[in-house]
């Protein structure tokens, strides 16, 4: 049966790893996400599942595992800060072309650099855009709660099957050391091994006498075969572009203004709602929770109805503002108020840069 916990966002995290049936999880501790691995050590999930938990000697180390691991059609996970995720990139881009199933999770610190270990918003660029090399991209969930860390490790590696894609969970420091009530998911039972083989055709699970050999890379030397391969690529991000936007409509059925965030900036800009209303603005909130594929066409919808304003809300000199126009299109007016650096922002100031940069702007 479920259950109800008061965790951090990284424990709620790391539990939901070893409920979901996973296989292993292959990390290194950096902060502000090392509860992930000291939780996974201390419960000693192999125990409880048999579920392989290893701290690699580097993130490059980890993510290759996860890449090695993948291919065998195993249910694995990986997790890092940005310096740490920045590091995994090349390792991530071998997995999109590979078209391997992964889940792997970003608290965000500050930046550039080793910067601060405060929370951010600045791997938005990195985590929609394709971080590492190729025209590749990748699931982002961006959870807003203790209770969604939980939920999108489980949602996170149905997506990663369903398309044979990496998943990233992309979280911040707010959400990752908070502690929330979580009601925990019913375990998962682990795959067999002969589970795998039947499930999972592409899987490299061992070659025997009288069997197909399967290969699984990212490599192809005739340019011509690498761009079909490509192509393919592409229709599925399309797909999913076309079924698996998320997002969350708060206040917006008479609102004139709109404030645009993900994750902890959602959950202050949801007060500054309620601080605008009390001053009779009429204003709502589009929370976005895929971060990749971007609710582009509902943004567009919202805009037709006569939206006065979009202000995008994040701690960053400013990245998701840029999808933001693309998707609003000149129909609207579209302004960005970030913190960064580690600096979380406050509903009040929020309040003040709509009515500064929006209605008075």
């Amino acid at each position: 049966m479920s259950e109800l916990k008061l965790m951090k966002g990284n424990e709620a995290l790391a539990e939901a790893v070893i409920r979901a049936g996973a296989d292993a999880y292959f990390g290194y501790p950096i902060t502000p996400q090392s509860e992930v691995i000291e939780y996974l050590m201390a419960e000693k999930p192999h125990e409880r599942t048999g579920m392989v938990v290893l701290q690699a000697e580097s993130e490059i180390a980890a993510i290759n595992m996860v890449y090695g691991a993948a291919g065998s059609g195993k249910k694995v996970m990986t997790s890092s800060s940005s310096p740490g995720i920045s590091l995994k990139q090349e390792g991530i881009s071998y997995i999109a072309g590979a078209e391997l199933p992964c889940l792997y999770a970003n608290v965000v610190r500050g930046g550039p650099g080793l910067g601060t270990i405060q929370p951010s918003q600045a791997d938005y660029f990195q985590s929609t855009k394709g971080g590492g090399h190729g025209d590749y991209r990748q699931i982002v969930l961006a959870p807003a709660s203790v209770q969604e860390m939980a939920d999108f490790v489980k949602d996170g590696f149905e997506l990663a099957f369903k398309y044979r894609i990496p998943v990233l969970i992309l979280s911040d420091g707010v959400i990752g050391q908070m502690m929330e009530k979580v009601e925990l998911f019913d375990p998962i039972p682990r795959l067999t091994d002969e589970e795998i083989k039947e499930k999972y055709p592409w899987a490299t699970t061992g070659k025997k006498s009288g069997t197909e050999r399967r290969i699984i890379t990212s490599l192809d030397l005739d340019s011509h075969k690498m761009e079909q391969h490509n192509l393919k690529l592409q229709a599925k991000y399309n797909e999913i572009t076309e079924k698996e936007v998320r997002y969350e409509l708060l206040d917006c059925d008479d609102a004139e203004y709109l404030f645009v965030a993900y994750g902890s900036s959602a959950r202050i800009a949801q007060k500054a709602v309620k601080l605008a209303r009390a001053k009779g603005i009429k204003a709502g909130l589009f929370r976005l929770i895929t971060l990749f594929p971007f609710p582009t066409v509902k943004m567009r919808e919202m805009c037709g109805k006569g939206i006065k304003g979009f202000l995008a809300v994040e701690m960053s000199s400013g990245q998701m503002v840029e999808d933001v126009q693309l998707a609003v299109n000149g129909c609207s007016k579209v302004a960005h108020f970030g913190r960064f650096g580690g600096v979380v922002h406050t509903p009040e100031e929020v309040l003040e840069a709509l009515e500064q940069k929006i209605i008075g702007g």
